[in-house]
Order: structure tokens, then sequence, then C-alpha cells
């Protein structure tokens, strides 16, 4: 019994540390950009007193913020679909097909999971240039959704791996070809598993600051990342703004995914199932 009580407690207080060390730094730079730069240099861990609007709005009323935010929130798109669109389809084929080789194709997507976006930036610079994709959102999707493959297979196989072979077979009976299964059938009941890797595929490009570096050199294709890097050089003296300008970049990534939580939950329960 002590133990047991010894160990809740010790998960609630492995939560709280948790809690705190990912909160903590989001308040710190949401209530900095309500403060001015007098009142960060008095008492840097402060709370706003009096409160400023003012970095806010000249962050909202800035044509570059909006231009940046477009471009993250149509390479993400971009990505998510592209990621999504042939993980399920991997997914499918690697978990309702029988053929040779079918294990070393899953375990070399499995280990995609290790390998680093940096060690591949040199061959994917030049690979993007004499294809002539750079300075193209898709010279940046592309890859981004190529990196977010492996995730997205290791979780889309064991949930379609799950699901009980007999609706298949009913399904032919009634004569639904295999594509027809997959459209009809397969692809509505895996719907947790794929809002799953869609929000993880969406988070992962909104927040990739490596690709959209290595791609753009013209600041109006920058993303919200780079974007925050050209604010904060440009506007290094003014830090509250910069932290106003920091607090709405993480926004939309930060709400599409507290929405999307219980469907990630419960896409990755049915994945650990299967």
């Amino acid at each position: 019994m002590r133990s047991g009580k010894f160990g809740l407690s010790m998960g609630y207080l492995a939560a709280i540390v948790v809690v705190g060390v990912t909160v903590v730094p989001l308040l710190f730079v949401a209530l900095g950009g309500f403060r001015t730069n007098a009142q960060i240099n008095t008492d840097p861990a402060g709370l706003p007193g009096p409160w400023v609007f003012d970095n806010y709005a000249s962050v909202l009323g800035s044509s570059a913020f909006w231009t940046f935010l477009g471009n993250s929130a149509l390479i993400a798109v971009i990505a998510t679909a592209l990621a999504v669109g042939l993980g399920s389809m991997a997914g499918y084929a690697l978990s309702r097909y029988q053929f040779k080789g079918r294990e070393a194709f899953y375990t070399l997507f499995t280990l995609g999971l290790l390998f680093p976006v940096g060690v591949a930036t040199l061959p994917l610079y030049l690979w993007l240039r004499q294809l002539g994709l750079l300075e193209s959102f898709w010279g940046v999707a592309i890859p981004e959704a190529a990196f977010s493959l492996p995730v997205t297979i290791v979780i889309l196989r064991p949930f379609m791996h799950a699901i009980p072979g007999e609706i298949e077979d009913a399904a032919v009976l009634d004569g639904t070809t295999r594509l027809g299964f997959f459209w009809r059938i397969l692809l509505p009941l895996s719907t947790p598993a794929l809002t799953t890797v869609a929000v993880l595929a969406f988070v992962t490009s909104w927040n990739t600051y490596l690709l959209p570096l290595l791609v753009f050199n013209d600041s109006a294709h920058f993303t919200l990342p780079l974007g925050v890097a050209m604010f904060q050089s440009a506007f290094s003296q003014d830090t509250a703004r910069v932290l106003a300008f920091t607090a709405l970049s993480a926004i939309p990534a930060l709400v599409f995914f507290v929405l999307a939580e219980r469907r990630i939950v419960g896409g990755l329960t049915g994945s650990v199932k299967g």
C-alpha cells in the first residue's frame, strides 16, 4: 500500500515538474509581450503592471507577420497532406498485403526515425538545386513530408493491422475492390490514427527551422520560425516586442495540438494495441 502511494506521489511530482518545465517558459514569453522593455529590464520574471497591449498590436498590424503565417500554413498543409496520403497507402500495403520483404521495408521505415535532418542537409540542398526547387514551397514541403513518413507509417501500420480481416472479407464478398475497401472502409475506421499523424506532421512542419533556412533566401518566402529569427535580429533591443512576436507565432500550432489532443491519444492507443 505504501509503495503504491509512494509511486502515485512520484507520478504526480513528475507531472508537476514536466508541466512546470513546459508551461512556465510559455507563460514567460506570453506575459513578457504585455510588458515594456523597462519593466523587463527592472524585473525580468515579474508580471505585467500595467498591462501593455502595444507590442501585440504592433505585431498583428505588421504585414510581415501575416506573410510568414501564411507561408507556414501553406507549407504545413502541403507537407501534412503528402505525409498522411502517402503514409496511409504505405501503411495499408504493409499491414494488409503479404509479400516478400514486407518486414524489411517496415524495418527500413522504422530506422528512418533515427535519421537526423542535419545529416541530409548537403545532399538535400544539392538535390533541390538540381530540381529547381529552391525558393519554392514544394522544396520545403516535400522533404518535410518525407521526414514525417517514418512516424506516420509506424503509427498507421499496427492500427490498420488491428482492423479485423473479416471486415475486408465481407467487403470483398459484396464486390468491393481492394482500393474500394481502402478508401471507403479502412480510412474511415482509421480516423483516430490518421488524425494523430496529421497533427504530428502539421506541428513538426510548423516548427521546422532548418529546411526553410536551407531553401529560402527571399524573406517574402520565410516561414514563422525564420521570421522570428529575422525579427529578433532586426529588433534585438526591443525585447518585449520580440516576445510578443514569438508568442503569436506559437499560438496556431499550440491551439491545433490542444484541440486534437484526445484524438492523438486515441490514435496512439490503437497503434499500441495493434
